[in-house]
C-alpha cells in the first residue's frame, strides 16, 4: 500500500505553530515510506475563507520546505458532497433537524442541571412529514445530522494512543450540514479522504471524538477508514497549554531568524522518546520516523530550545545553502570562519563588518598598548602567506614573555573590538596583513 497522507487547513486565518506540527508529522511520515504529502484546503466556510490565506498557507509550507505532491479545494468538490449526501440520505443515515440554536442551548442547559451528559435527544426522528412541512412552510429550513448507528462500539486501533474505544450511544448525533445547506467539517473531510485515497490521517488529540464519528461515516459510505494517529497537543513552556501558541506563526520564526530544519527538527521530536537533534537535512529525519515512539503526554515547545537547535543547525549549514542571505562580497572562507559563532544565519554581517572595518578601538593599558606596538614591528617583518595568527602570537610570546590571555587579548580586542568571537587563526588572513597593520598601529597609539 502507497501511503498517502494529508494536511487539511482552513484558509480562514494565518497557520500557528500547531498547524505546522500537523503539516510536518504528515510530511515526514508520507517521505518516511516514499508516499504522498497532499494539500487539502477546506474552504467550504465561504464567508470566512479569504485567498490571501490560501497563498499566505502555500508559502508557509513552501518556507518550511513541505512541497505537497498535489492539492484539492473543497470548494471544487461541492457536487461530489452533494452526491454522498443524497445517498446516506436515501439510506436513512442522515436526518433534518428543526430546532433553533436557542432550543438547542435550552435542552443542554436542563440536561446539565439535572447532572446528565448534554446528548442530542433525536427528538427530529419523531416528526412526522406534517410537522416537517409546517415548519418548512413557517420558513424555518432544516440542519442535517448524521446518524449514528447504536448496535455496536466504535472502535480502531490509534497508531498514537493505541487501541480506542466509543459507545455511540453516549455521543450525539452528529451535526454534518447548516440550515443555509453549508457544510460542516465531518462528513465532507470523510468524502474527500476516500475519493483522495488517504491511507493515514495524522492529527491533533482533539480529533480523537471527531474521528469516532468519521469512523461510522466511512462505513456508511462503504470505504475502509484510513489508519488515524492522534498526536498529544502542544504545551508552553510553562507546562500548559498557552494562548501564544495559538499566536506563533512562520512570520514569528522568520522575523526570528530561524531555520525551518529548526523548527521541523524540534516539532518532529518533542513528545517522543527520541532526543530532539539538529537534523540540518529533513529527510535524514523523515528516515527515523516512528508513531510507535509518540507518547501520550502534552508536547512541551519551548522557544529557548528552539534557538539553541537552530544554532547547532546553523553551524551545519554550507556557504551554499546560505550565500544569498550573507552580505555582499562574503565568501565562503569568511563564512566558516565566523560560523561557529553563530546562532543565527542574520549574525553573519555582524562579523563581516569585523573584517571589513573599521572596527571600535578598545579602552586599553598603557602596557598593553605598548605591546601591540610590538605587535606592528613584528608584523611589519612577518610573512602573512601561512597562517599569520601564529606566526604573529609565536614571535610576540618569545619576544615579550606573554602568554595566555595576556598574549591573545589585547591582539583580539586591536582586530575585531570584541572579547570573544571567531578562531582568529581563521579570522585574520580575512582581515588582511594591511587591515591588520592598521588596527594594532591605531590600537597601540
Amino acid at each position: 500500500m502507497s501511503v498517502v497522507t494529508r494536511f487539511a487547513p482552513s484558509p480562514t486565518g494565518h497557520l500557528h505553530v500547531g498547524n505546522l506540527r500537523t503539516a510536518i508529522l504528515n510530511w515526514l511520515f508520507a517521505r518516511r515510506h516514499g508516499g504522498q504529502f497532499l494539500l487539502r484546503l477546506d474552504d467550504t466556510d465561504a464567508a470566512r475563507s479569504e485567498e490571501a490565506f490560501v497563498t499566505a498557507i502555500r508559502d508557509d509550507l513552501n518556507w518550511l520546505g513541505l512541497s505537497p505532491d498535489g492539492e484539492a479545494r473543497q470548494s471544487a468538490r461541492l457536487p461530489d458532497y452533494e452526491r454522498r449526501f443524497d445517498t446516506l440520505k436515501a439510506a436513512g443515515r442522515v436526518y433534518p433537524c428543526y430546532e433553533t440554536p436557542e432550543e438547542l442551548d435550552l435542552r443542554r442547559k436542563i440536561l446539565l442541571g439535572r447532572g446528565l451528559p448534554p446528548i442530542y435527544d433525536r427528538a427530529a426522528l419523531t416528526l412526522s412529514e406534517a410537522d416537517r412541512t409546517r415548519f418548512e412552510e413557517g420558513g424555518r429550513r432544516p440542519h442535517w445530522r448524521f446518524r449514528l448507528d447504536h448496535s455496536a462500539a466504535i472502535e480502531w486501533d490509534d497508531a498514537i494512543r493505541g487501541p480506542q474505544r466509543f459507545d455511540p450511544a453516549t455521543m450525539s448525533d452528529p451535526v454534518i450540514r447548516r440550515a443555509d445547506g453549508s457544510w460542516l467539517y465531518l462528513l465532507p473531510s470523510v468524502i474527500d479522504d476516500i475519493d483522495m485515497g488517504i491511507t493515514h490521517v495524522v492529527r491533533g488529540e482533539d480529533h480523537v471524538s471527531n474521528t469516532a464519528a468519521q469512523v461510522q461515516m466511512f462505513a456508511a459510505l462503504d470505504a475502509p477508514p484510513p489508519t488515524f494517529a492522534h498526536a498529544a497537543l502542544l504545551t508552553g513552556s510553562e507546562g500548559k497549554l498557552s494562548k501564544r501558541l495559538g499566536s506563533l506563526g512562520v512570520a514569528h520564526f522568520r522575523e526570528e531568524g530561524l531555520e525551518p530544519q529548526a523548527l521541523i527538527a524540534l516539532l518532529a521530536r518533542i513528545g517522543t522518546s527520541d532526543p530532539v537533534e539538529p537534523f540540518a537535512d529533513p529527510m535524514a529525519l523523515a528516515a527515523t520516523f516512528d508513531f510507535a515512539r509518540f507518547g501520550r503526554a502534552p508536547a512541551r515547545f519551548d522557544e529557548a530550545e528552539l534557538a539553541a537547535l537552530n544554532a547547532r543547525i546553523v553551524h551545519q549549514l554550507d556557504h551554499d545553502a546560505v550565500a544569498d542571505r550573507l552580505p555582499s562580497g562574503m565568501g565562503e572562507a569568511a563564512w566558516r570562519a565566523v560560523r561557529p559563532n553563530l546562532s543565527r544565519v542574520v549574525e553573519a554581517a555582524d562579523w563581516w563588518r569585523v573584517i571589513e572595518g573599521p572596527v571600535a578601538a578598545s579602552e586599553l593599558s598603557a602596557e598593553d598598548r605598548a605591546y601591540l606596538l610590538d605587535a606592528v614591528r613584528v608584523g611589519q617583518d612577518m610573512d602573512w602567506a601561512t597562517d599569520p595568527w601564529h606566526a604573529l602570537t609565536g614571535a610576540l610570546k618569545e619576544a615579550t614573555g606573554r602568554k595566555g590571555k595576556a598574549l591573545f587579548l589585547p591582539l583580539r580586542l586591536a582586530l575585531t573590538g570584541q572579547p570573544h568571537g571567531p578562531d582568529m587563526a581563521a579570522l585574520l588572513p580575512l582581515i588582511g596583513r594591511e587591515r591588520a597593520l592598521a588596527r594594532l598601529q591605531a590600537a597601540g597609539g
